[in-house]
């Protein structure tokens, strides 16, 4: 953060130059997100966040070094938003069903064009680059974070439950984008409905505490709880 201190000039708060920091971030994020990225250059970027080549360098070493900012933002977006939801007072079922409702309005919203995260993999295929890094390292978090969820349900099938839902999501992502969005939204929620009820009951099982009739706890909304830039 130390190069925060400074303006585009030199002198003062900062403030011009984490200005132009954000836009940059912004502009690559809807660029990126929309048309790929390795279609779009250093120039492009320059010129539509409307700062210059020095000011561009001063944030980021390179492009790379700005596409793994960009992930690294959605990333710790979706940290926030699960995390919020997780602090809150929701039933685990409703949580893992709110995540299923936000990513079914996502692959149904104008503009989708798949998982950042899968997009970024695919064009950056060596798993020693950055990108490819940040990546993983988001999944890797997902994949726990479901799994700790499903754990809370059934101890003992808690890490098939997590990869399940996994798989689930990375299906629905891809084929809401290549196909029909509303079937991949529909098939989404009923592959989550269908783990919830199976696992219920296994831990339903492994407690020795049936509870006939219990009903599954509504989806509760995650507003942004999505793999795409915001304005994606």
């Amino acid at each position: 953060m130390g190069d925060m201190a400074q303006t585009e000039v030199g002198t003062g708060t900062g403030r011009r130059v984490s200005e132009a920091r954000e836009r940059l971030l912004g502009t690559a994020a809807r660029l990126f997100y929309a048309e790929g990225i390795h279609t779009v250059g250093v120039d492009r970027l320059v010129a539509e966040s409307k700062v210059t080549n020095a000011t561009f360098y001063r944030h980021f070493r390179s492009k790379d070094d700005l596409v793994a900012a960009y992930i690294r933002s959605v990333d710790q977006a979706i940290r926030a938003q699960i995390g919020s939801l997780t602090a809150a007072d929701v039933p685990t079922d409703g949580i893992l069903r709110g995540i299923g409702a936000s990513l079914v309005e996502q692959i149904r919203s104008p503009g989708y064009r798949g998982c950042a995260f899968l997009n970024a993999a695919a064009e950056f295929p060596d798993p020693d680059h950055p990108v490819h890094r940040a990546v993983v390292r988001h999944r890797d978090w997902f994949l726990r974070t479901i799994t700790g969820l499903f754990a809370e349900i059934t101890a003992s099938q808690a890490d098939h439950a997590g990869r399940h839902f996994v798989m689930l999501r990375d299906g629905a992502m891809s084929a809401g984008y290549l196909g029909d969005p509303v079937l991949a939204g529909e098939t989404l929620l009923r592959g989550i409905d269908g783990l919830l009820r199976i696992h219920t009951a296994r831990g339903l099982d492994e407690t020795a505490a049936p509870t006939p009739g219990r009903a599954p706890s509504p989806a509760t909304p995650v507003s942004g709880i999505e793999c795409s830039p915001p304005g994606g």
